[in-house]
């Protein structure tokens, strides 16, 4: 028989596909013997059941009671009894974190005759009905949908009313006469009594945290955090433990090193005599968790004890929630923390230093995306800037945009490209599409470990949160500091590293992370100054990407058509240029002579004056480049243009023309003869048309040009001393006749350019595999290729059938919304499709060279995801826009280390 439900003394840390990240590491700190509430998890297999049939597996409920009573024998009470009774907590755990996503109930077990037996047995009146209104409040929202603020409207009158600020300030009398008019909300919301037997509110509560896999706030996070939809969602069943049952009672959320900034120390936020849902959500500003010595010494340092050896266990940050129960330590949860880009590469190191992990440990703990957003601009500090606050600085960063206050608006501002920051009081997990849309998160509210700190770290977003001195009106959608008032659409800039808010627009320069990966470390630490955080963010990044460097098997190249993209190229650290797409180069101004030529007669004196035009542009193209390349491989792509990018656009030609006759009686007849050949080379699918290797077979001279253009180049700098090393590089090409013929015109040009120079050149000759024909024939391909370069744009065109410039704003994102995707093939390779070419293409073609040289050229080169696949398949390099070269040189160490 399937087992669905594991006891925490049944698990461990590795189970998680099975039990959760939560569950699994509460299975853990059980059994290092450390205080953990008793309970059981309910598997991620269970929820994929209940999916699949739309009702709880007839299973689950037997096996939920064998545990549950394992759990009361344990505790020596039983769930919802009248007189003390056992309480259960009922939440989510997926396999990989979904801060606030998902659903949780607290308190099940609690009726009108077990709220009395709570308040005899805790000797709190106060205390119990106070959890029993939670209970209620949480169960009508999450099991039962009720949507509206109507419970939470009622609490806020009710405080009003009786004069008080807090929820805790609130009377037993008074929360008894909430917990009855909340049961009429739920009653007038549900059409029936709030539900008194504890089994059924168990039942309900599992099968709530099961629906909740499917909200639209999860779908959003997953589809961000490319998390699989398939793999379901853990039920945790733990016994409730109280923070809230007096002074002498709290609950906390800590951390063993900061996850703003990596650094070692006492880092949390805690609340005496409050639930965890009070820290989290931000409602209540938090006291540090350093003041908690003062509170209770003896937790204190029994929890510090406990960080310190979950730290050494896990051999990582670790993200802890605790509740002390009248002065009782116990241990809710665990997990490897979030943390932001800078904390990762710091703490990466530092764990190295301390003789935890290894520096191959290391780089599997850092990533490609963190590195670009260490790469992102900062404010310049010597701007005028107008400072409206300073508060926590939650997430680091810097963001500038427009103010909004809801998801409508600044989804709206996303999508008319208008950049925008998320204002609010505090966010709640219904604040995610806002916060998606947004480029940074502002709260009044809230500390490090607040819903919005820890889910916009997790995202990447730069975050401020506790900003007191802001008061938010969301309704009149206006944010006051102290007499300045601000309005929707007033443009403010925060600063997730210092904690600062200015009023208007802030001039960004680059980071010190960029100035030392285009300059190098003493350029990096010479930017960062005095500032010691920034320094040894430099020489965290620098040690790590040293070390991928050492490790890694790919090369790295860029995507280069100018000397000054290969120079930048050069200063982040590339090997070499792996694309160079010359038909870039016959833009603009050099548009007319490639038109020229097109439409010139075969062997036409103006034809060739064409050619030799474009010849001696070309050459001085390839001059430049070369010299800024010295020694480096430069692999030239010949020109592949859709035919008509290089010709006047046939409907307005055709409209010019009859305008003309029927205006003048005639039309220009260079005009006519112009449409007569336009109309004559027309495609309805350039795409798929006229272009790469087929137009310089159709234009005889056309490849020869830019082969002779490039050889003469290589000659003039090998003259001069230099090493030049051109490859050429034969597009769309589909049969090993098409590259037999490129090849021996190439092979000739080469020979009598070199003999007239005087000189030995030894230029490559390949070909680019973006046709599943041509991979599906490489090993024929391979005796006329020196090597191969996987086209995986063109590719993943050609494989899916589809045009990238017509479907991506069209139909990718709807069907990333339905799952289709998960993520577009553009941005990350089809490796089930796509990628299964590629696999074909590189066994074909070793089968005939097994050291022939093969490497991608799309922009999969710098997607760290595909660098993986890429290694796996045992590409020699990867080649990616400039920018991305330093992410591709991690990623290719890491997919090295992660590989062995």
């Amino acid at each position: 028989m399937v087992k669905y439900v594991y006891n925490f003394s049944e698990g461990d840390k590795d189970m998680k596909d099975l039990l959760g990240g939560k569950g699994a590491n509460l299975a853990e700190m059980t059994k290092l013997g450390l205080p953990v509430p008793p309970g059981f998890t309910i598997s991620t297999d269970a929820c994929r059941e209940y999916l699949k049939r739309g009702e709880v597996p007839a299973e689950l409920a037997t096996e939920v009671t064998k545990n549950l009573r394992k759990v009361e024998d344990e505790i020596g009470r039983r769930l919802g009894e009248p007189t003390g009774p056992l309480l259960m907590s009922v939440r989510s755990g997926a396999k990989f974190s979904m801060p606030g996503m998902m659903e949780t109930v607290l308190n099940i077990g609690l009726n009108d005759q077990s709220v009395v037996g709570l308040a005899e047995f805790a000797s709190d009146e106060r205390f119990a009905w106070d959890s029993y209104r939670r209970l209620i409040q949480m169960f009508g929202k999450t099991v039962m949908h009720i949507e509206g603020d109507g419970f939470s409207d009622a609490l806020d009158k009710l405080k009003e009313d009786r004069g008080v600020h807090y929820d805790h300030e609130l009377s037993a009398e008074d929360l008894k006469g909430l917990v009855a008019t909340f049961k009429e909300i739920f009653k007038a919301e549900t059409g029936r009594d709030f539900p008194q037997d504890p089994r059924e509110q168990l039942d309900m509560g599992i099968e709530a945290v099961f629906q909740s896999w499917n909200t639209e706030r999860a779908k959003i996070y997953r589809r961000r955090e490319r998390i699989s939809e398939s793999l379901g969602t853990a039920v945790n069943v733990q016994t409730m433990v109280f923070g809230n049952m007096g002074e002498t009672s709290g609950t906390g959320v800590c951390f063993t090193r900061d996850p703003s900034t990596g650094h070692s120390g006492v880092y949390g936020d805690y609340l005496m005599n409050a639930q965890g849902e009070d820290v989290v959500a931000g409602i209540r500003n938090t006291e540090p968790l350093s003041t908690l010595g003062d509170h209770d010494p003896k937790s204190y340092q029994e929890l510090l004890g406990i960080m310190r050896k979950l730290e050494t266990h896990y051999q990582d940050l670790c993200d802890i929630e605790f509740t002390i129960e009248r002065g009782k330590l116990w241990m809710l949860q665990t997990r490897v923390g979030k943390r932001t880009a800078a904390a990762a590469f710091r703490v990466a190191t530092q764990l190295v230093d301390e003789k935890l992990i290894t520096m191959d440990e290391a780089l599997t703990r850092v990533t490609g995306a963190q590195l670009t957003q260490l790469m992102f601009p900062q404010f310049d500090d010597k701007a005028p800037k107008e400072l409206l606050t300073r508060a926590m600085a939650a997430s680091p960063g810097a963001a500038v945009g427009e103010i909004v206050f809801n998801n409508d608006d600044a989804e709206a501002a996303a999508r008319a490209g208008r950049k925008c920051i998320l204002v609010r009081r505090e966010t709640n997990p219904e604040d995610l599409p806002g916060m998606v849309a947004a480029e940074g998160i502002l709260t009044a509210r809230g500390g490090k470990t607040s819903h919005a700190a820890v889910v916009a770290r997790g995202m990447g977003k730069t975050c401020i949160c506790g900003a007191e001195a802001l008061r938010v009106d969301a309704e009149e959608k206006t944010l006051a500091v102290g007499d300045r008032i601000l309005k929707a659409g007033d443009i403010i800039a925060i600063d997730g590293t210092t904690g600062e808010v200015f009023a208007g627009d802030v001039p960004v320069v680059d980071s010190v992370v960029t100035t030392y990966l285009a300059h190098g470390l003493e350029a990096g630490l010479e930017a960062a100054g005095a500032d010691e955080q920034m320094a040894d963010l430099v020489n965290s990044v620098h040690r790590l990407l040293t070390h991928a460097d050492a490790v890694r098997t790919m090369k790295v190249r860029a995507n280069a058509d100018t000397p000054e993209d290969s120079e930048r190229a050069i200063e982040f650290g590339a090997e070499g240029i792996g694309l160079c797409r010359t038909e870039h180069m016959f833009l603009g101004d050099r548009r007319v002579l490639i038109e020229r030529v097109i439409l010139a007669e075969e062997g036409s004196a103006d034809r060739q004056a064409g050619f030799d035009a474009l010849e001696e542009l070309q050459k001085g193209d390839f001059l430049q480049m070369l010299r800024v390349l010295d020694a480096k491989p430069m692999t030239v792509r010949l020109i592949d243009p859709p035919l008509h990018e290089f010709l006047p656009d046939l409907t307005s030609l055709e409209v010019k023309v009859a305008v003309a006759k029927a205006v003048e009686g005639k039309a220009d007849p260079a005009d006519e003869k112009m449409l007569e050949a336009v109309r004559r080379m027309h495609e309805s699918n350039p795409m798929l048309g006229l272009r790469g290797v087929r137009l310089g077979i159709y234009l005889p001279g056309l490849f020869d040009l830019q082969i002779r253009a490039l050889t003469q180049a290589a000659a003039e700098l090998k003259k001069e001393g230099l090493d030049p090393r051109p490859e050429i590089m034969v597009p769309l090409v589909g049969s090993i006749r098409e590259l037999a013929i490129i090849r021996h015109n190439a092979e000739q040009i080469i020979a009598e350019e070199a003999a007239k120079a005087g000189v030995e050149l030894d230029i490559h000759v390949g070909c680019m595999i973006e046709l599943p024909r041509a991979a599906m024939t490489a090993e024929d391909l391979a005796q006329e290729a020196d090597f191969f370069s996987f086209g995986t744009n063109d590719l993943t065109q050609t494989v899916w059938g589809f045009s990238r410039d017509d479907v991506e704003g069209v139909f990718i994102p709807k069907y990333i919304e339905e799952a289709v995707f998960g993520v577009s093939p553009f941005e990350t390779i089809d490796q089930h499709g796509v990628g299964r070419v590629v696999r074909e293409g590189v066994e074909r073609a070793r089968s005939t060279k097994p050291d022939i040289k093969l490497g991608v050229c799309g922009e999969h080169g710098g997607d760290p995801e595909s660098i993986h696949f890429f290694h796996e398949v045992g590409l020699n390099y990867v080649s990616c826009s400039p920018f991305r070269v330093p992410i591709a040189r991690l990623e290719a160490g890491r997919a090295a280390v992660l590989a062995d």
